[in-house]
């Protein structure tokens, strides 16, 4: 994981406003993009290795053959996916100085710190994993374990300081300006601002659930094609329960987090809300544009909000009208971060009721491979994961629009004003297609190796190699 931006507001804008730059609109609409990409692989960056190391101490406790040869495999789509995060991440590092010098400029040397921070864990992220994938068949079986510890451990930091990035445009603290200058910098401040512990928190649950749920669909595709092996099963079951068990804690943190948005980001609630006035006795809004200032089409539920905020339906919500009208949020920004608001909240219950049918299921011991319509299920959850984790970001970033520092610098104000960036864009969007196309043919030939060689035919890592089985194992192939 490289960086983060706020530049998602791209996804509500139509046409740049007049009398902002040129180059607002390009400059928002590239961020957009190669954030948008790379934050897909955050995810596998931060958990896929964690599931990665479950695998690798399942086999090593319990002598499971499966579980290593798992283990071994997900290292190896790990190490790519590293490989192209920090290819996409390198570019968006590039991207803060080249389209938002506003930024880098005047709050660089409070903004740029945590960056700092992440470049040690990426670095030392990178040097265990090369061990970790080198010391397979070469180190101990423990010790080869324990080089992979620091690369979960290091990509959740790494996490931890892009965060500590964004959270600080959204609540900035920690630094003294004096003539639109900063004169002094409180590292710790910045770092640990207001906003971070939620936002934190709600990423790295994020993570596990989109790996979890993303890997849950690869081998329930399998086993709905027949593949129903103790290695596809076990496979399914690491990824399932890890997002399982995150989603609860994921909706007990989303719920917190609204509340301190309410009270802290105002303006965002009321974006969130799609709410023009101030008002007790709130409804919530499901789905609906705002059109000329006023709620379109959407269906509410009466006093929602206000319970949701307050716990009491006479508590009273800030609306647009609150907010002075030179950095009022556009209708089209409201709406935008309304809907990916219902959109992520609406996903994540949906693959929370995937988990319960699991539980339910576990608990009457019935047999997976039989359950085909949950297995359907299973197999879009991960793009649903994903879809969610989108929304989610939309929310964070266009809610703070049209602020790139809250307080303290409009993003018009934050974006370069020399050159046509079209063909800037044009170009990334091509490097980008390129990059992804290649990932993608790498996986794909990666599994049709294994496929070929089967879950019987390769030796794994220092043993189990050969003795009994458990019932049911080495019947299938690999997905």
């Amino acid at each position: 994981m490289r960086t983060v931006t706020g530049a998602w507001d791209l996804l509500a804008q139509g046409l740049a406003s007049a009398g902002e730059p040129d180059q607002l609109l390009p400059a928002r609409q590239q961020m957009a993009f190669t954030l948008g990409f790379h934050i897909i692989l955050v995810p596998f960056g931060v958990a896929l290795t964690a599931l990665m190391l479950i695998a690798n101490h399942r086999g090593l406790r319990r002598g499971d053959a499966d579980a290593m040869l798992l283990a071994r495999r997900w290292s190896k789509v790990a190490a790519v996916l590293f490989a192209v995060g920090a290819i996409t991440g390198t570019v968006l590092s590039f991207e803060l100085g080249i389209l938002w010098p506003g930024l880098m400029r005047g709050y660089g040397p409070a903004f740029g710190f945590p960056f700092a921070i992440e470049g040690l864990f990426f670095f030392l992220e990178a040097i265990f994993v090369s061990l970790y994938i080198y010391g397979w068949d070469r180190l101990s079986p423990w010790a080869h374990f324990w080089t992979g510890v620091p690369v979960a451990l290091s990509s959740i930091g790494g996490a931890a300081a892009v965060i500590a990035a964004n959270s600080w445009m959204n609540q900035p603290g920690g630094f003294t300006m004096r003539d639109g200058t900063i004169v002094a910098v409180q590292p710790a401040e910045v770092f640990f601002n207001g906003a971070f512990l939620w936002e934190f928190l709600h990423m790295l649950l994020a993570a596990y659930i989109v790996a979890g749920f993303a890997v849950a669909s690869v081998y329930a595709v399998g086993m709905l094609r027949g593949r129903t092996s103790r290695y596809h099963r076990t496979g399914f079951l690491i990824g399932f329960v890890t997002a399982a068990v995150a989603l609860p804690l994921q909706v007990l943190v989303g719920d917190t987090i609204a509340r301190y948005v309410y009270q802290a980001e105002p303006a965002k609630f009321a974006a969130i809300e799609m709410l023009p006035d101030t008002g007790t006795h709130v409804p919530e809004t499901l789905g609906g544009v705002l059109v000329d200032g006023k709620v379109r089409y959407g269906l509410p539920v009466p006093d929602m909000a206000s319970l949701l905020a307050g716990f009491h339906p006479s508590t009273e919500i800030k609306g647009l009208d609150a907010i002075p009208a030179d950095v009022r949020p556009s209708d089209r920004i409201v709406s935008t971060v309304h809907l990916a608001f219902d959109v992520m909240v609406g996903l994540s219950f949906a693959l929370l009721a995937l988990a319960v049918w699991f539980a339910w299921l576990w608990w009457r011991r019935r047999p997976l491979d039989r359950q085909r319509w949950f297995l359907r299920c299973c197999a879009v959850s991960g793009l649903a994961a994903v879809a969610c984790l989108e929304s989610g970001w939309v929310v964070t970033e266009v809610g703070r629009q049209p602020w790139t520092v809250v307080g303290h610098l409009l993003t018009r104000d934050a974006v370069t004003t020399q050159g046509n960036l079209w063909p800037f864009f044009g170009s990334v969007v091509v490097i980008y297609a390129a990059v992804g196309a290649g990932a993608v043919t790498v996986l794909l030939s990666m599994k049709r190796r294994w496929r070929a060689e089967g879950d019987d035919s390769v030796d794994v890592p220092y043993g189990p190699r050969t003795g009994p089985q458990p019932v049911g194992a080495r019947a299938g192939t690999e997905e």
